[in-house]
């Protein structure tokens, strides 16, 4: 374990959340543009699907990959050698002028991204002791709401202002001033490299081990469809609002801001709930309440501006508020020994999950002679459909000795009384 001082741990956790804040504002920050990207490009809504999966496919293949490798290297060097590369794909994305370079950039911004995140995992993981590793951790995870509330709505509003390019010059510039934090703030972190590091031969068959025990592939797969239930939807809310409801793109910013404000509230409520009355329970609830939405959201009437701007925090709550208790659900599943792994390939299968989402909803949707867009009620029941397998299936998900996480929280209550 290695010695900082609490200021520049305060300092260090702060700036892998900035690396991290910009890493998720590049990935959300397409969707809402999707409108100016698709006319700018003269694209279909799949087209500009592929674009969006592209770069979760990749994303998530790089993070499941890095296990190979990223021990391999001093942490310090690859966070800033990747974070460079992040940056470059970011400017290729702005200067982009064909869709195809686009499709090519997003997918190398995807690779960066998900090398990423796991360099910032492993640095926590080094550098934070563990009885602070889960406070350094919700440090981290902050940059989710900070993307959502902040960093999506001012992409959104320069993409109005400007064109659809903006948003990726801003997060070159946002990029290099971090990189330059970097420098100075992380330090030499090579002490791993002084321990045996196993041949490629012994760590691909360890990963094969750790996807196909059946325990862990009830869990990935419940990621996996769960986020195929999420992005049949969520990429299309802007060009269907924008081609089919004639809401500006200028006023998108405030629907992201006040649903991203809302879940900053109440995921930790959530959470709290899945404590109290166990993840199971409180993932199926959420699950079907999110259906209503969903459906209305796919099946949209005419509604006045403020109308949308009311039904969105809705949305996106019941939307995250069914993730919430799945993550806390899915931390029980491995052995402690072999959590960080599991979580590791979690998480690309999560991104795979994006991807796949995103490209079939892209699918099925097309473009009326008018410019509107046809097909997204029939997506709407399909992401319905999807996530009423995964409230099926979680009953099928177990922990590693065996216990029922959606009883735990009962049981808990019980004893106390």
């Amino acid at each position: 374990m290695y010695s900082i001082s609490s200021k520049h741990e305060r300092r260090l956790l702060w700036l892998l959340a900035l690396t991290q804040f910009t890493i998720i504002m590049d990935f959300m920050v397409m969707m809402p543009l999707g409108p100016q990207i698709m006319h700018a490009f003269s694209i279909t809504p799949a087209a500009f699907a592929t674009a969006v999966s592209a770069y979760s496919w990749c994303s998530g293949l790089s993070g499941l990959f890095a296990a190979t490798y990223i021990d391999r290297f001093d942490r310090r060097r690859l966070l800033l050698c990747v974070y460079a590369l992040f940056a470059l794909s970011n400017l290729a994305c702005a200067l982009a002028h064909s869709f195809h370079l686009l499709l090519a950039a997003r997918a190398f911004a995807g690779i960066t991204g998900g090398v990423l995140g796991s360099v910032i995992m492993a640095i926590v993981g080094d550098v934070i002791p563990v009885q602070r590793r889960g406070a350094a951790t919700g440090t981290i995870m902050t940059a989710f709401s900070l993307a959502a509330i902040a960093g999506v709505p001012a992409g959104v509003m320069l993409g109005a202002h400007f064109n659809w390019a903006a948003p990726f010059y801003l997060l070159v510039a946002l990029s290099l001033l971090i990189w330059l934090g970097g420098w100075k703030l992380v330090p030499s972190l090579a002490e791993h490299l002084k321990r045996r590091q196993p041949p490629l031969g012994e760590v691909l068959p360890d990963l094969w081990r750790l996807l196909s025990n059946p325990r862990h592939l009830n869990a990935f797969a419940l990621t996996f469809m769960m986020m195929i239930a999420h992005m049949l939807v969520i990429p299309f809310i802007s060009p269907v609002l924008v081609a089919n409801h004639g809401v500006a793109p200028q006023q998108l910013s405030w629907l992201y801001m006040a649903g991203g404000a809302a879940t900053f509230f109440t995921a930790r409520r959530v959470g709290k709930l899945a404590d109290r009355y166990g993840t199971r329970r409180v993932f199926r609830i959420a699950a079907v309440l999110s259906f209503l939405p969903v459906l209305f959201v796919t099946h949209l009437p005419d509604l006045p501006f403020y109308g949308l701007v009311m039904f969105f925090p809705f949305f996106m709550v019941l939307m995250s508020g069914r993730m919430v208790p799945m993550q806390a659900l899915l931390t029980t599943v491995p052995e402690p020994a072999r959590r960080g792994a599991f979580l590791s390939a979690n998480s690309a299968l999560q991104a795979l999950g994006t991807g796949c989402g995103a490209w079939i909803g892209g699918l099925v949707l097309g473009s009326s002679p008018t410019g509107q867009i046809v097909g997204y009620g029939t997506v709407g029941w399909v992401a319905v459909a999807v996530a009423m397998v995964g409230v099926l299936w979680v009953s099928r998900v177990r922990g590693a000795q065996g216990d029922s996480p959606s009883t735990a929280g009962l049981q808990g209550k019980a004893v106390e009384g």
